[in-house]
Protein backbone atom coordinates (compact mmCIF):
# COMPACT_ATOMS: atom_id res chain seq x y z
CA UNK A 1 0.00 0.00 0.00
CA UNK A 2 1.20 3.48 -0.79
CA UNK A 3 0.94 5.97 1.97
CA UNK A 4 0.24 9.75 1.04
CA UNK A 5 3.88 11.70 2.37
CA UNK A 6 1.95 13.84 4.56
CA UNK A 7 1.87 10.64 6.20
CA UNK A 8 5.49 9.46 5.93
CA UNK A 9 6.33 12.95 6.66
CA UNK A 10 4.71 13.06 10.27
CA UNK A 11 5.49 9.12 10.90
CA UNK A 12 8.88 10.21 11.02
CA UNK A 13 8.52 13.04 13.40
CA UNK A 14 6.72 9.65 15.70
CA UNK A 15 10.53 8.09 15.12
CA UNK A 16 12.05 10.76 16.59
CA UNK A 17 9.83 10.15 20.06
CA UNK A 18 10.37 6.86 19.55
CA UNK A 19 13.96 6.61 18.91
CA UNK A 20 14.53 9.41 22.11
CA UNK A 21 12.51 6.91 24.50
CA UNK A 22 14.78 3.79 23.43
CA UNK A 23 17.56 6.58 24.53
CA UNK A 24 16.07 7.21 28.30
CA UNK A 25 15.51 3.36 28.55
CA UNK A 26 11.79 3.50 27.59
CA UNK A 27 10.12 0.98 25.13
CA UNK A 28 10.53 2.62 21.82
CA UNK A 29 7.17 4.14 20.75
CA UNK A 30 6.49 7.55 19.84
CA UNK A 31 3.70 9.85 18.96
CA UNK A 32 2.67 13.24 17.46
CA UNK A 33 -1.08 14.90 17.49
CA UNK A 34 -1.13 16.99 13.71
CA UNK A 35 -4.16 19.35 12.87
CA UNK A 36 -4.54 21.15 9.91
CA UNK A 37 -0.94 19.73 8.86
CA UNK A 38 0.74 21.52 11.91
CA UNK A 39 2.16 19.46 14.49
CA UNK A 40 0.38 20.10 18.06
CA UNK A 41 1.91 18.02 20.61
CA UNK A 42 4.61 15.16 20.31
CA UNK A 43 5.34 12.91 23.15
CA UNK A 44 6.99 9.26 24.06
CA UNK A 45 6.74 6.29 26.63
CA UNK A 46 7.50 7.43 29.76
CA UNK A 47 6.10 4.93 32.33
CA UNK A 48 9.15 4.36 33.94
CA UNK A 49 10.23 7.59 33.94
CA UNK A 50 7.27 8.90 35.54
CA UNK A 51 6.13 5.91 37.72
CA UNK A 52 2.63 5.72 35.26
CA UNK A 53 1.17 2.61 33.96
CA UNK A 54 -0.77 4.70 31.90
CA UNK A 55 2.11 7.20 30.18
CA UNK A 56 1.83 5.40 26.73
CA UNK A 57 3.56 7.58 23.97
CA UNK A 58 -0.27 8.27 22.65
CA UNK A 59 -1.65 9.31 26.31
CA UNK A 60 1.24 12.15 26.67
CA UNK A 61 0.63 13.46 23.67
CA UNK A 62 -3.35 13.63 23.61
CA UNK A 63 -2.68 15.23 27.05
CA UNK A 64 -0.03 17.68 25.52
CA UNK A 65 -2.21 18.46 22.27
CA UNK A 66 -5.65 18.77 24.73
CA UNK A 67 -3.55 21.73 27.27
CA UNK A 68 -2.16 23.40 23.68
CA UNK A 69 -5.36 23.75 22.51
CA UNK A 70 -7.56 23.88 25.20
CA UNK A 71 -9.71 21.01 24.69
CA UNK A 72 -10.20 17.74 25.43
CA UNK A 73 -11.54 16.97 22.13
CA UNK A 74 -9.69 16.78 19.49
CA UNK A 75 -12.05 15.90 16.66
CA UNK A 76 -10.24 17.74 14.25
CA UNK A 77 -6.93 16.09 14.90
CA UNK A 78 -5.09 13.32 13.49
CA UNK A 79 -2.71 10.91 16.48
CA UNK A 80 0.22 9.44 14.29
CA UNK A 81 1.78 6.71 16.78
CA UNK A 82 4.60 3.98 15.82
CA UNK A 83 2.33 0.82 17.56
CA UNK A 84 -0.38 0.45 16.83
CA UNK A 85 -2.42 1.43 20.36
CA UNK A 86 -3.14 -0.60 22.90
CA UNK A 87 -6.92 -1.25 24.16
CA UNK A 88 -6.10 1.81 26.73
CA UNK A 89 -5.09 4.22 23.66
CA UNK A 90 -7.52 3.16 21.59
CA UNK A 91 -10.24 3.92 23.89
CA UNK A 92 -8.87 7.38 24.64
CA UNK A 93 -8.08 8.11 21.34
CA UNK A 94 -12.26 7.55 20.75
CA UNK A 95 -13.15 9.73 23.36
CA UNK A 96 -10.55 12.39 22.28
CA UNK A 97 -12.91 11.89 19.38
CA UNK A 98 -9.81 12.12 16.53
CA UNK A 99 -10.51 12.06 13.16
CA UNK A 100 -7.97 10.00 12.00
CA UNK A 101 -5.24 7.42 13.65
CA UNK A 102 -2.59 6.32 12.01
CA UNK A 103 -0.06 3.71 13.27
CA UNK A 104 3.47 2.14 11.88
CA UNK A 105 4.02 -1.18 12.89
CA UNK A 106 1.14 -3.77 14.22
CA UNK A 107 1.45 -4.89 17.77
CA UNK A 108 0.31 -8.71 17.52
CA UNK A 109 -0.03 -9.41 21.44
CA UNK A 110 -2.04 -6.17 22.33
CA UNK A 111 -3.18 -3.94 19.04
CA UNK A 112 -6.41 -3.07 19.53
CA UNK A 113 -6.44 -1.23 16.25
CA UNK A 114 -6.93 -4.44 14.02
CA UNK A 115 -4.25 -7.21 15.51
CA UNK A 116 -5.96 -8.24 19.01
CA UNK A 117 -9.33 -6.68 18.64
CA UNK A 118 -9.99 -3.56 16.65
CA UNK A 119 -11.62 -1.32 19.15
CA UNK A 120 -12.42 1.59 15.92
CA UNK A 121 -14.41 -1.16 13.97
CA UNK A 122 -16.80 -1.28 16.49
CA UNK A 123 -20.33 0.26 15.44
CA UNK A 124 -21.89 0.53 18.67
CA UNK A 125 -19.47 2.92 19.67
CA UNK A 126 -20.54 6.61 19.32
CA UNK A 127 -17.85 8.12 17.39
CA UNK A 128 -15.93 6.52 14.17
CA UNK A 129 -12.28 7.39 14.00
CA UNK A 130 -10.44 6.39 10.38
CA UNK A 131 -7.32 3.99 10.86
CA UNK A 132 -4.66 3.81 8.94
CA UNK A 133 -2.03 1.14 9.71
CA UNK A 134 1.52 0.13 8.48
CA UNK A 135 2.95 3.71 7.66
CA UNK A 136 6.70 3.55 7.80
CA UNK A 137 5.85 -0.27 9.04
CA UNK A 138 9.71 -1.70 9.24
CA UNK A 139 11.13 1.41 10.48
CA UNK A 140 8.73 1.29 13.57
CA UNK A 141 9.54 -2.24 14.17
CA UNK A 142 13.03 -1.63 13.58
CA UNK A 143 13.22 0.42 16.69
CA UNK A 144 11.38 -1.86 18.72
CA UNK A 145 13.51 -4.67 17.46
CA UNK A 146 17.09 -3.02 18.01
CA UNK A 147 15.84 -2.24 21.39
CA UNK A 148 14.67 -5.62 22.69
CA UNK A 149 18.14 -7.14 21.31
CA UNK A 150 20.05 -4.96 23.27
CA UNK A 151 18.36 -5.47 26.54
CA UNK A 152 18.62 -9.57 26.18
CA UNK A 153 22.14 -8.48 24.87
CA UNK A 154 22.87 -6.11 28.70
CA UNK A 155 20.31 -9.10 30.34
CA UNK A 156 22.88 -11.76 29.33
CA UNK A 157 25.97 -9.66 30.85
CA UNK A 158 24.23 -9.07 33.82
CA UNK A 159 23.81 -13.33 34.22
CA UNK A 160 27.71 -13.69 32.72
CA UNK A 161 28.95 -16.17 35.83
CA UNK A 162 30.77 -14.60 38.68
CA UNK A 163 34.55 -16.09 38.51
CA UNK A 164 35.44 -17.64 42.20
CA UNK A 165 38.13 -15.12 42.48
CA UNK A 166 36.28 -12.37 41.84
CA UNK A 167 32.97 -10.32 43.65
CA UNK A 168 30.32 -8.23 42.19
CA UNK A 169 28.67 -5.69 43.95
CA UNK A 170 24.57 -6.54 43.69
CA UNK A 171 22.80 -3.90 41.67
CA UNK A 172 20.07 -3.67 45.32
CA UNK A 173 23.68 -1.86 46.55
CA UNK A 174 22.61 1.36 44.13
CA UNK A 175 18.73 1.08 44.72
CA UNK A 176 17.51 4.84 45.65
CA UNK A 177 21.25 6.49 44.33
CA UNK A 178 21.61 8.67 41.85
CA UNK A 179 23.07 6.58 39.29
CA UNK A 180 21.94 6.29 35.63
CA UNK A 181 21.21 2.88 35.30
CA UNK A 182 19.76 3.45 31.88
CA UNK A 183 23.37 4.17 30.56
CA UNK A 184 24.76 0.97 31.93
CA UNK A 185 26.73 -1.15 29.07
CA UNK A 186 28.76 -4.63 30.33
CA UNK A 187 31.51 -6.49 28.53
CA UNK A 188 32.87 -9.77 29.50
CA UNK A 189 34.57 -10.64 26.11
CA UNK A 190 37.98 -8.53 25.99
CA UNK A 191 40.87 -11.35 25.80
CA UNK A 192 42.64 -9.50 29.45
CA UNK A 193 39.15 -9.60 31.56
CA UNK A 194 39.11 -13.34 31.01
CA UNK A 195 36.04 -13.87 31.72
CA UNK A 196 35.30 -10.51 34.34
CA UNK A 197 32.62 -8.27 33.72
CA UNK A 198 33.69 -4.51 32.72
CA UNK A 199 31.20 -1.75 33.38
CA UNK A 200 30.82 1.59 31.94
CA UNK A 201 28.23 4.32 31.08
CA UNK A 202 27.69 5.74 27.85
CA UNK A 203 25.21 8.45 27.23
CA UNK A 204 25.40 8.62 23.52
CA UNK A 205 22.10 9.11 21.78
CA UNK A 206 24.18 8.55 18.51
CA UNK A 207 25.75 5.34 18.08
CA UNK A 208 28.10 6.87 15.46
CA UNK A 209 29.33 9.68 17.72
CA UNK A 210 33.31 9.66 19.17
CA UNK A 211 33.21 9.79 22.45
CA UNK A 212 35.41 11.30 24.93
CA UNK A 213 36.13 8.47 27.43
CA UNK A 214 36.81 9.36 31.23
CA UNK A 215 38.51 7.21 33.68
CA UNK A 216 38.00 7.35 37.60
CA UNK A 217 40.64 8.12 40.21
CA UNK A 218 41.91 5.39 43.01
CA UNK A 219 38.81 6.45 45.48
CA UNK A 220 35.92 7.07 43.30
CA UNK A 221 34.10 4.99 39.83
CA UNK A 222 32.57 6.35 36.86
CA UNK A 223 29.44 8.02 38.56
CA UNK A 224 32.09 10.69 39.82
CA UNK A 225 31.74 11.72 35.91
CA UNK A 226 27.57 12.58 36.68
CA UNK A 227 28.02 16.22 35.01
CA UNK A 228 29.79 14.73 32.11
CA UNK A 229 27.11 12.10 31.42
CA UNK A 230 24.12 14.41 31.77
CA UNK A 231 25.97 16.90 29.00
CA UNK A 232 25.19 16.75 25.74
CA UNK A 233 28.90 15.77 24.98
CA UNK A 234 29.22 12.04 24.09
CA UNK A 235 30.82 10.88 27.11
CA UNK A 236 32.02 7.47 28.21
CA UNK A 237 33.05 6.43 31.90
CA UNK A 238 34.65 3.38 32.69
CA UNK A 239 34.79 1.50 35.79
CA UNK A 240 38.27 -0.51 35.67
CA UNK A 241 38.13 -4.22 36.85
CA UNK A 242 37.86 -4.09 40.97
CA UNK A 243 36.23 -0.82 40.66
CA UNK A 244 32.62 0.53 40.57
CA UNK A 245 30.05 -1.85 38.90
CA UNK A 246 33.05 -3.86 37.26
CA UNK A 247 33.39 -7.50 38.79
CA UNK A 248 35.59 -7.42 41.48
CA UNK A 249 39.08 -9.78 41.37
CA UNK A 250 39.33 -10.24 45.18
CA UNK A 251 43.51 -11.25 45.57
CA UNK A 252 45.55 -7.52 46.14
CA UNK A 253 48.10 -9.16 43.49
CA UNK A 254 45.85 -9.38 40.36
CA UNK A 255 45.79 -6.03 40.50
CA UNK A 256 49.06 -5.20 38.30
CA UNK A 257 49.78 -2.26 36.39
CA UNK A 258 50.40 -3.95 33.24
CA UNK A 259 46.69 -5.48 33.25
CA UNK A 260 44.78 -2.63 34.04
CA UNK A 261 46.89 -1.48 31.17
CA UNK A 262 45.77 -4.08 28.89
CA UNK A 263 42.29 -4.02 29.65
CA UNK A 264 41.82 -0.25 28.92
CA UNK A 265 43.32 -0.60 25.78
CA UNK A 266 41.65 -3.59 24.28
CA UNK A 267 38.22 -1.84 26.17
CA UNK A 268 39.13 1.89 24.04
CA UNK A 269 40.24 -0.67 21.02
CA UNK A 270 37.06 -2.28 21.13
CA UNK A 271 35.01 1.41 20.97
CA UNK A 272 33.27 2.59 17.61
CA UNK A 273 33.98 5.33 16.40
CA UNK A 274 37.49 4.98 18.29
CA UNK A 275 37.17 8.03 21.28
CA UNK A 276 38.76 11.41 20.49
CA UNK A 277 40.60 11.89 23.75
CA UNK A 278 40.78 10.69 27.15
CA UNK A 279 40.45 12.27 30.73
CA UNK A 280 41.80 11.11 33.55
CA UNK A 281 43.35 12.13 37.27
CA UNK A 282 46.78 12.75 36.67
CA UNK A 283 47.53 9.81 39.57
CA UNK A 284 46.33 7.08 36.78
CA UNK A 285 48.97 8.48 34.47
CA UNK A 286 51.26 4.64 34.79
CA UNK A 287 47.99 2.99 33.01
CA UNK A 288 48.16 5.39 30.59
CA UNK A 289 51.71 5.46 29.09
CA UNK A 290 51.24 3.38 26.12
CA UNK A 291 47.89 4.93 24.68
CA UNK A 292 47.55 6.78 21.25
CA UNK A 293 45.25 8.99 22.48
CA UNK A 294 45.21 12.57 23.88
CA UNK A 295 44.98 13.15 27.32
CA UNK A 296 43.49 15.04 29.38
CA UNK A 297 44.59 15.32 33.33
CA UNK A 298 41.44 16.30 35.55
CA UNK A 299 40.83 16.99 39.12
CA UNK A 300 39.43 13.48 40.87
CA UNK A 301 36.10 14.71 42.54
CA UNK A 302 34.65 13.89 45.62
CA UNK A 303 31.97 11.76 45.65
CA UNK A 304 29.13 11.72 48.69
CA UNK A 305 29.52 8.83 50.94
CA UNK A 306 26.49 6.85 50.03
CA UNK A 307 27.40 6.80 46.03
CA UNK A 308 31.15 6.20 46.99
CA UNK A 309 30.46 3.24 49.03
CA UNK A 310 27.71 1.57 47.38
CA UNK A 311 30.13 -0.29 45.22
CA UNK A 312 32.46 -1.58 48.28
CA UNK A 313 29.87 -2.81 50.81
CA UNK A 314 32.57 -4.80 52.39
CA UNK A 315 36.61 -4.98 52.54
CA UNK A 316 36.54 -7.92 50.26
CA UNK A 317 35.77 -5.63 47.28
CA UNK A 318 38.13 -3.47 48.24
CA UNK A 319 40.95 -5.43 46.60
CA UNK A 320 41.65 -2.71 43.64
CA UNK A 321 41.20 0.20 45.20
CA UNK A 322 43.91 -0.82 47.76
CA UNK A 323 46.39 -2.41 45.16
CA UNK A 324 46.43 0.41 42.85
CA UNK A 325 46.08 2.77 46.00
CA UNK A 326 49.90 1.24 46.60
CA UNK A 327 51.17 0.51 42.97
CA UNK A 328 50.38 4.23 41.81
CA UNK A 329 52.03 5.74 44.70
CA UNK A 330 49.11 8.11 45.57
CA UNK A 331 49.96 10.34 48.85
CA UNK A 332 46.47 10.10 50.18
CA UNK A 333 45.58 6.92 51.37
CA UNK A 334 42.01 5.27 50.25
CA UNK A 335 39.67 6.31 53.18
CA UNK A 336 38.47 3.00 54.84
CA UNK A 337 35.59 2.33 54.47
CA UNK A 338 32.76 0.60 57.51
Amino acid sequence: MTHSPEDIGFMQLALRQAQAAADAGEVPVGAVVVRAGQVIASAHNAPLASLDPTAHAEVNAMRAAAQALGNYRLDDCTLYVTLEPCAMCSGAALHARFKRVVFGAIEPKTGAAGSVLNLFANEHINHQTQVTGGVLADECAAVLQDFFEQRRVQQQLRKVPLREDALRTPDGAFAGLDVPLEMSHFSADLPALEGLRLHWFDNRKDGQAAPHVYIHGLDAWSVQYMAQLQSTEPVVALDLPGFGMSDKPKKVATHRIAWHAQVLSEFLASLQPAPVALHAPRVMAPLLTKLALPIHWIESLALPAALRDAPYPDRGHMAGPRALSTLLADPTPTPKRS
